[in-house]
This record gives structure tokens, C-alpha cells and sequence, in this order.
């Protein structure tokens, strides 16, 4: 049964990229969408968009989920669905990451989202009422490649922990699914790399800086990690409203056979250097 329209949507992050993209393309649907977004600029920008766009079921708030009082305030907002997207891309050899830049990567990737989706499942399960929470991983939350790590690694976190939490929360009526974007561009896969140019040191690093950059010009310049993300939008506009669908949903569908191939490939993968 489709009752998508009777449904109220929080999407964080929705300041820029997918996630406003997609706040758009739900209100078109005639939802009721509140976009979270990170800063007062981007409120203010999207604000005049959605008026500009005669979209009055578009609301937008700040919302920095990293900003405690911004997260007091979102608990007084009446959802039904949550769409956790917020996000931060840092860059570098895993064997030399500064511990402070993973911690902050985690903590705005993993330990924020986590406790706000805390927050609005306990609102939902005290109100009796069912619902749907929604993680915006990555394929990066399938297969880490070099220099992506920090970024992977918490997009693997995300995927344990909504794995965990769809079988926990099933009693409650409450459903829990993963979205996982292959390579457009935002511009997000683009600052990720050129972010570990603010910490890497020739003078200090076994690995170069010119590895790295040259390693994500090279992936980052091939077509199929530069698509349109206005498609991936229109899939997450299909996506998040329904109460029925798959779990896991990579996008598209030649990023999940990647995904799927280098997982499989894994299982034979031999440690042996070429020398």
C-alpha cells in the first residue's frame, strides 16, 4: 500500500547536493519536507529557492547535526521519516591519518547521525507510530579504495549499524534502509580529495602528496564517477518515501555491480607483492 503522501520527511545535510536535490523533488511530490541545513547561508538559499519554486510544503531549517541546540530544536519537528545525509569527506593514506581527523570524520559520519536517529526513533516508538529511517552511505560503504579510507570507514560503520538496527527496530514498525550513491558530481568526491592537501606533509609523510592527488585525478576524471546528481536524486525521490523496497539500494545499477564484483573478488585476493 502507498500512502507516501501522508508522510513527513527530515533530510539533513540538504544544504547542497543530493540531499537538496532530493528535498525538492519530494516537495514536488507534494510531501511534506523539511531540509536540514547545515549553516544559515544555505538556509537562507534554499529558503528563496522553495519560495521561488512555489514549493510551501518546503520547509527549511538549520540544522548542524554536530550543534546541540540545533538538535533540541529538530525534536519539536513531527516526522515520519528521517534521512540521514549529513556528511563530511576527509582524504589520505590510512597509515598516517592524523587520529583527530578520523575522529572528527566519525563523529560527523557516524556518532552524530546515530544520536540524532536515536532521538526521533525514541519520539516514534514513545507516540506508538510507525516509521522509516534512512542512511545515506556510499559505495564507499561497500569497497574502500586507497586514500578513501577515513570516508570508507565510517560508511562501513553506517552499514553495521543500520543492519543491526533494521532487525531491532522491525518490532516497532520501524524500517530502516541504506541508500548508497555511486560517483556523481557534487562536488563532494572533488573537496574530499583535495582535503588531504590541508594535512599531508612532503617533509613529514612517506606517502607523497602527488600520489594521492594524482591517484583521485585519475578515478575522479572517469566518466562513470562524474553522472548527473540530479539522478541520483530523482532515485532517492522514489526511494525514501515508500514503506516497502530493498534494504540496500546502490545506484546506479553498474555501481552495484562493481560493488558485488569486488566484493566477490575479495574472497580469492591474495596478500603475495609484486616485486
Amino acid at each position: 500500500m502507498n500512502t507516501k503522501n501522508k508522510k513527513r520527511i527530515l533530510i539533513s545535510g540538504a544544504g547542497s547536493g543530493f540531499a537538496e536535490l532530493a528535498a525538492i523533488g519530494l516537495a514536488k511530490l507534494g510531501l511534506d519536507v523539511i531540509a536540514g541545513a547545515q549553516i544559515w547561508p544555505q538556509v537562507t538559499q534554499l529558503r528563496l529557492k522553495a519560495e521561488n519554486l512555489g514549493l510551501k510544503n518546503l520547509r527549511v531549517e538549520k540544522l548542524d547535526i554536530l550543534d546541540s541546540y540545533d538538535i533540541e530544536n529538530a525534536l519539536n519537528w513531527d516526522i515520519d521519516i528521517l534521512v540521514n545525509n549529513a556528511a563530511i569527506g576527509i582524504s589520505g593514506p590510512m597509515s598516517e591519518i592524523p587520529m583527530d581527523l578520523l575522529k572528527q570524520s566519525f563523529e560527523s559520519n557516524f556518532f552524530a547521525p546515530l544520536a540524532l536517529t536515536q532521538k526521533i526513533v525514541r519520539k516514534l516508538v514513545d507516540e506508538k507510530r510507525p516509521g522509516k529511517i534512512v542512511f545515506t552511505s556510499s559505495i564507499g560503504g561497500l569497497i574502500a579504495v586507497p586514500y578513501g579510507g577515513v570516508y570508507a570507514t565510517t560508511k562501513h560503520a553506517m552499514e553495521a549499524l543500520a543492519g543491526s538496527m533494521k532487525a531491532e527496530l522491525a518490532p516497532f514498525s520501524i524500517r530502516v534502509q541504506v541508500i548508497n550513491p555511486g560517483g556523481y558530481l557534487t562536488g563532494f568526491n572533488e573537496t574530499e580529495a583535495e582535503s588531504s592537501t590541508h594535512w599531508m606533509d612532503d617533509r613529514k609523510n612517506y606517502i607523497k602528496v602527488d600520489t594521492v592527488q594524482t591517484f583521485f585525478h585519475q578515478i575522479l576524471g572517469m566518466e562513470e564517477n562524474r553522472m548527473d546528481p540530479q539522478l541520483m536524486a530523482d532515485a532517492m525521490v522514489k526511494i525514501i518515501p515508500e514503506y516497502t523496497g530493498l534494504f540496500r539500494n546502490v545506484v546506479p545499477k553498474a555501481t552495484e555491480d562493481l560493488a558485488r564484483n569486488v566484493q566477490h573478488d575479495l574472497w580469492n585476493e591474495k596478500i603475495d607483492l609484486m616485486h
